[in-house]
């Protein structure tokens, strides 16, 4: 029998991330919307331009590590950006 330890690790993170990224906020007005899309574009770009990097610089084996790794980079991104965004919008308001 296989061990499904990494299986259920890789969709407990996906879910996760799922839920994270994509929680209503307190206020979800046009500008969050906007915010977001800002966000999961920038992901999207950041999440090829690592696969390219990789399709350049790894081999064998080890390249289907970095697509494993490569598939969370996506939410990890959007998350991260999209959180900046929110904050420095927050604390631009708040300056005004």
């Amino acid at each position: 029998m296989n061990n499904l330890t990494d299986e259920l690790a890789g969709l407990g993170m996906i879910a996760g991330l799922l839920l994270i990224a994509f929680s209503k906020e307190q206020v979800e007005d046009e500008m969050i919307s906007r915010l977001r899309l800002e966000a999961l574009q920038w992901s999207i770009y950041a999440n090829y331009v690592v696969l390219a990097i990789a399709m350049l610089a790894v081999y064998d084996t080890a390249f289907i590590d970095v697509m494993v790794y490569n598939m969370f980079t996506v939410l990890l991104v959007f998350i991260g950006r999209f959180r900046w965004l929110l904050h420095r919008h927050t604390n631009t308001l708040l300056t005004l």
